[in-house]
């Protein structure tokens, strides 16, 4: 999925940790995934997974939502929900200001 350098991007909400790990555990080719491998297969941080599925990270942009849905088989709708705003992050960190 391409995304014009300054259009918004979407962040989403996982709908359901559970449901994640359910869907490792089978994924669209009938195959279990790790956190690893899926974080692999996505391209996207293994943390990002892991975090996702412990609830200390609940929500991704956009195109990190589609490739962890395709990886494991399934509409990225089924698995996360819009939330909010899009923003025009670039997925680079934020700089800290100092007080």
């Amino acid at each position: 999925m391409t995304t014009p350098a300054h259009a918004p991007i979407q962040l989403y909400k996982l709908h359901d940790r559970e449901l994640l790990a359910r869907l490792m555990q089978r994924t669209g080719t009938g195959a279990p995934v790790t956190v690893r491998e899926l974080a692999g297969q996505a391209g996207v941080p293994h943390g990002t997974v892991g975090n996702l599925l412990t609830g200390e990270q609940e929500s991704v942009l956009e195109p990190t939502a589609v490739a962890i849905s395709h990886a494991i088989g399934v509409d990225f709708l089924i698995l996360f929900v819009p939330l909010g705003r899009a923003t025009r992050h670039t997925g680079r960190p934020r700089m800290s200001v100092p007080a």
